[in-house]
């Protein structure tokens, strides 16, 4: 599919983006596990969410749909069946990473793949610690999709991740809710939450210390009613549209604002945006607002190590407003995007290079300088959601009209993307 983008006179008005595609992917996993329904509402859209609901199916798990609203019918830790046939992660990491600690603790074996994207994605840091807690798990170079687990009794294991990883940790404590003990996971730097937060709610006996997680295995899981607030990383390419096009002002409501996923609006502050939190409110145990950006010119910066692996989903787009800055941004401490969807550090430099915009890359990260004039391109997506989505941004800020090739790529987390772009930019 190819899309065009014009540009921009501003952005204007409120929206709703689609649910978190994070939280809805461990709500659905947990409530499969858990005893009794439970109903979540605003469950993302995107295609890897739903990559997650058709595994959960397949493991005879029941699972209605009705629009956003989304209810699993749990049967308990011990409910899942061996699946008919293989189990089909589409494009999505998270699916096939954290699904296998669930996996390797059921009583049979199951294969699960992806496609031709998702099978060049690594999976040796999930067999790691999978293997060493007693799963026997075969992959193809000892590392790619698709994967073979051979589930069945797993003793608890106390685990430091080699690097900070919110997929792998949630993989080991997946895992460790079948264990008889304590699993402990120690990391390196703080990554996202979301898990912890969810086995809370839903009952299970979890501690968090500093960067030490604790869970008791064999909890008793209750279903919940359940609402996902809107994908603050969706959020990240609406906020910086506004501030790249002169006039706007957007209000993004009911955002998740995590303190552990805030990291993109506080870098954005740091640099000079004018974005005002309007409302906050506590939704099962996830913080949740509005939040308000108009247009400003910003100073750019430099993005490395902690915060990296914090920014590393809105680096794509973080480059394209550093172009744009005063200062310009680099990036280092980001070989973690060279394995994404696409290599991420050359698909936004080679999109780049098609607009005139200047950018140097490193092995880790790339330097792109300031005051830089976007021009109209054909831009391609090389198959990459956040990449495609990036650069309808950078296209906003053209001198003339672009297209995206292989647009279809933002329909894996963000389906209304391009509908709502056309509508808020006037």
């Amino acid at each position: 599919m190819r899309q065009t983008v014009r540009p921009a006179g501003r952005f204007s008005g409120s929206v709703i983006l689609p649910g978190d595609k994070s939280i809805s992917h461990r709500y659905a996993m947990i409530a499969a596990l858990a005893e009794g329904n439970s109903r979540i509402q605003n469950y993302s859209t995107g295609a890897d969410c739903h990559s997650t609901l058709g595994c959960v199916r397949a493991l005879g798990i029941g699972v209605e749909e009705d629009g956003t609203t989304v209810t699993i019918h749990g049967r308990g830790l011990d409910g899942w069946t061996r699946p008919e046939r293989d189990l089909d992660a589409g494009n999505s990491g998270s699916t096939i990473r954290m699904i296998s600690g669930l996996l390797a603790g059921q009583p049979f074996s199951s294969r699960i793949f992806g496609d031709e994207s998702l099978s060049r994605r690594p999976m040796a840091r999930v067999i790691r610690p999978l293997t060493e807690m007693g799963a026997r798990i075969e992959a193809l170079d000892n590392q790619f999709p698709p994967l073979t687990i051979h589930g069945g009794k797993l003793h608890p294991i106390d685990y430091t991740l080699p690097v900070a990883s919110a997929q792998v940790k949630t993989c080991v404590l997946f895992a460790g809710l079948f264990c008889e003990g304590t699993t402990i996971v120690r990391e390196p730097m703080r990554s996202r939450d979301h898990t912890e937060i969810a086995l809370r709610e839903f009952g299970a006996d979890l501690q968090v210390k500093q960067r030490v997680i604790t869970l008791n295995g064999r909890p008793a899981l209750t279903g919940r009613e359940l609402v996902v607030p809107s994908d603050l990383s969706s959020a990240a390419f609406f906020l910086v549209a506004a501030l790249l096009v002169p006039g706007s002002r957007l209000v993004i409501q009911g955002v998740g604002l995590n303190p552990t996923r805030s990291s993109l609006l506080d870098f954005l502050l740091s640099i000079g945006a004018p974005i005002r939190v309007l409302r906050i409110e506590s939704v099962n145990g996830e913080p949740i607002g509005d939040i308000e950006v108009r247009h400003a010119p910003v100073r750019g910066g430099t993005i490395a190590k902690e915060l990296t692996a914090a920014l590393i989903d809105e680096i794509p787009v973080l480059a394209v407003l550093g172009a744009a800055s005063e200062e310009g941004l680099v990036v280092h401490d980001a070989q973690e995007l060279r394995i994404k969807e696409t290599d991420r550090i050359a698909t936004v430099a080679e999109n780049f290079r098609r607009m005139g915009i200047a950018v140097e890359v490193a092995a880790d990260g790339m330097r792109v300088p300031g005051k830089q004039k976007f021009r109209a391109a054909a831009f391609d997506s090389f198959g990459d959601h956040r990449i495609a989505m990036a650069f309808a941004v950078a296209a906003l800020g053209g001198d003339g009209e672009s297209t995206i090739d292989n647009a279809e790529a933002a329909s894996v987390s963000f389906p209304e993307f391009w509908n709502l772009l056309e509508r808020i930019a006037e």
